[in-house]
Parts: structure tokens; C-alpha cells; sequence
């Protein structure tokens, strides 16, 4: 393993930093791309964009039942735009099936569909070899303790002005 500072100069190609801060922040924003990439190229292989695999995953969790459109925004890892575009394709690719509720005949709920749990079943084995690309460059403990910082970064600033 290199010395700390180097993969990231090099990634760069910036020899200086106004500041340990201003280096880990830019360590933390690559690797966050790094990560993203892995689970871009994973769910691209089956047709389907991370963003698309996050929203399957929520309703898998709440599966039968399903969540409106507010509730999966909510809960979503990286927020998104415009969830309801992201639904609309999803069900148009036969992996979401919507229908309005009783009470408010406004309100859409989604669920997974058969098909998108069998999607979701063929991706798991993919994802998990993602994991396993990652596990191996971090020990237990240094995951435990990059989840640690990761929660210091951003539960203090969620909705936060800056």
C-alpha cells in the first residue's frame, strides 16, 4: 500500500493541498466516485442504472407492501431528482407495478414485481463481488472505522446550510 497521499496525488496529479482537511475531503469524494463507478458498471450489466437498483432495493425491503413516491425519495442513498422518472421507468421495464390508494386516489403506491425481485436476485452475486473488491482492500476494523467517519461527515450536515 502506498503512503497516505500518494494515490491521491497521483489520481489528481496535484502535489499540494491547502490542508489535511482539504485532502481528506478530496480523498472522500474520489473514492465515493470510485464506489459509484463499481455499482454503475454492476447494475448496467442487467440493464439498469444504481439509482434504479436503489429504488428495487427499498421496495424489496418493504415488500409486498409499497411505498409512495415521497417515502422512496426519502430513503434513497444518493438523492435524486426526479424519482418519479426513475419509477416510470422502472415499471415500464416491467420491475415496478404502481396503483392509486383508497384514500387518495392522487397518491400512487409501488411495489416490486416479480420481475424485479428475480432482477434483484441475479444482481445480488454481482453486488456482492463488488463487496468483496472493497473488503479486501479494507481490513474489519477499518470498515468499521470508515463508517465512523463517514456518519461524522455527513449526519452533521444533512440539510445543513453551509
Amino acid at each position: 500500500m502506498s503512503p497516505m497521499g500518494d494515490a491521491l496525488r497521483r489520481r489528481i496529479q496535484q502535489d499540494r493541498f491547502e490542508s489535511p482537511l482539504q485532502e481528506a475531503i478530496l480523498n472522500l469524494m474520489v473514492a465515493a466516485d470510485s464506489v459509484r463507478d463499481l455499482f454503475d458498471r454492476t447494475c448496467a450489466e442487467l440493464g439498469i442504472t444504481a439509482s434504479q437498483f436503489n429504488v428495487l432495493r427499498i421496495l424489496r425491503g418493504i415488500h409486498p407492501e409499497g411505498h409512495p413516491r415521497g417515502e422512496i425519495a426519502r430513503r434513497m442513498i444518493e438523492r435524486a431528482p426526479d424519482v418519479t422518472r426513475l419509477i416510470d421507468r422502472l415499471e415500464k421495464q416491467g420491475f415496478v407495478a404502481r396503483d392509486r390508494t383508497e384514500r387518495d386516489r392522487r397518491l400512487s403506491i409501488s411495489r416490486i414485481t416479480p420481475a424485479g425481485l428475480e432482477l434483484l436476485d441475479r444482481l445480488e452475486p454481482r453486488v456482492r463481488q463488488v463487496h468483496q473488491h472493497i473488503a479486501l482492500r479494507l481490513s474489519a476494523s477499518d470498515q468499521r472505522e470508515l463508517s465512523r467517519i463517514c456518519e461524522a461527515v455527513y449526519e452533521e450536515t444533512e440539510g445543513a446550510e453551509p
